[in-house]
Parts: structure tokens; sequence; C-alpha cells
């Protein structure tokens, strides 16, 4: 068994949708569907996955901007974000306007996720972590087996998320990074919300906004 997983770079913002699936059952989720839905669904389809969910880490519109369309297309539930960042999602429609993102509804959540909640696709489980900071209800979703790690736009490669939109803030995201994220283990690889893969320990050797020798 195993978690297996295709990266989908999405809308003129380049954001990393991922489409993640139990290899044995084929069941799967759509993490961060924030636009062309074409280019996601050729994978679910050309990967025979059976998609049951749709994965929120945030409420950012190039993260959530294909959300309510994509359940009407599939009829699959939302999970997530934490339910802090529900004013970002209630604001879609306005900010798609202002981005220049085509229009989105905004919608409700089937879930809202916390702390410590586990998710199962397929046979394989992922844990909730709250990570605020970048949006008050941040979540990343871990999946301990393959130390693996989808963690949105808290941590990049060579670079931390954004913390200058309203309720964000700066003291908070490093928090969330060094308290939450780096007990999981310097192997975990992570796929962030932009940009290329990278590890906790190449971060904590080298980024140069949270890395450990800042904290030395």
């Amino acid at each position: 068994m195993a978690l297996e997983y295709r990266v989908v770079p999405v809308t003129p913002f380049q954001q990393n949708c991922s489409v993640i699936w139990c290899s044995q059952t084929r069941k799967a989720a759509i993490v961060d569907p924030g636009g062309d839905l074409d280019r996601i669904m050729a994978v679910v389809e050309d990967e025979g996955l059976d998609l049951e969910q749709i994965l929120l880490t945030h409420g950012h519109v190039d993260h959530i901007a294909g959300t309510d369309e994509l359940k009407r297309l599939t009829g699959v539930p939302i999970i997530g974000p934490g339910e802090e960042d529900l004013f970002w999602i209630q604001m879609l429609p306005e900010i798609c306007k202002q981005y220049g993102f085509p229009p989105a509804l905004g919608f409700s959540p089937d879930r809202w996720l916390k702390e410590g909640d586990n998710l199962e696709v397929g046979n394989e489980t992922l844990r909730v972590i709250h990570a605020p900071g970048h949006t008050p209800g941040h979540i990343i979703f871990f999946h301990k087996e393959q130390s693996l790690a989808w963690v949105g736009d808290v941590l990049f490669q060579g670079s931390i998320g954004r913390t200058d939109f309203p309720k964000g803030d700066y003291d908070t995201l490093i928090r969330s990074i060094r308290e939450r994220l780096w007990p999981l283990g310097q192997e975990v690889t992570f796929v962030p919300g932009h940009g290329p893969n990278s590890t906790f320990g190449k971060e904590r050797r080298s980024n140069p906004f949270v890395g450990d020798g800042l904290f030395e």
C-alpha cells in the first residue's frame, strides 16, 4: 500500500494542486483546486481514480477558486480548511474580480478541519496539523508512513508564506513552522503551494527565513 500523487500547477499563480490517491483502492482526493479543472480531472481519468473528496489547506483564491465548480461537477464533499478561514471563502467572488480570476462562488465546506483530525484516502491516513500565520485557519496534511506533507503556503523551498494579507502574522507563521512542522522529521518531503518540493531537513539547513542557524 502507498499514497501516490501528481502535482498539477494551475492558474496564473502556478499554484500546486495535487491529485493524491491510495495505490491499492484507487480512491483519490484533490488538494487545493485553484482552477484549470480540465487539467486536474485529466489526471483523475488517466490514472483511473475514484475521486471521493476535495481537501483545502487554506482559503486564498489561488487555492480554492475551482472548488465550488469541482463539487458541482463531481458531487464529492469539500473538507477543510480550518474554520478561521471562513472570511476568505466568503470573499471569494470579490477577490476573483480583484485578481482577474474567472468568476467563482463562495461555498460552505462539508467539514471544517482542526489540529489532530485524521482523514482517510482509501487505506491511507492523513494527519491534520493546524499551522496558522499565512492565514489563521491554514492546515497541512501529513502522511506519516511515507514522511510526506502537503503544506500549502506555510513553507516553500527557500522561502516562507506571506504574512501581509488580512489576519496574517509573521511570528505565528515562524512558530508554526518550527513547532508544528520541524518535529515531524527532517526526512519529510513536502509539497508546497507553489514551486518545487523540498524536505524539512534541507529547509532547516538553508532556508534564509526559518533555518536553524537563525535561532541558535
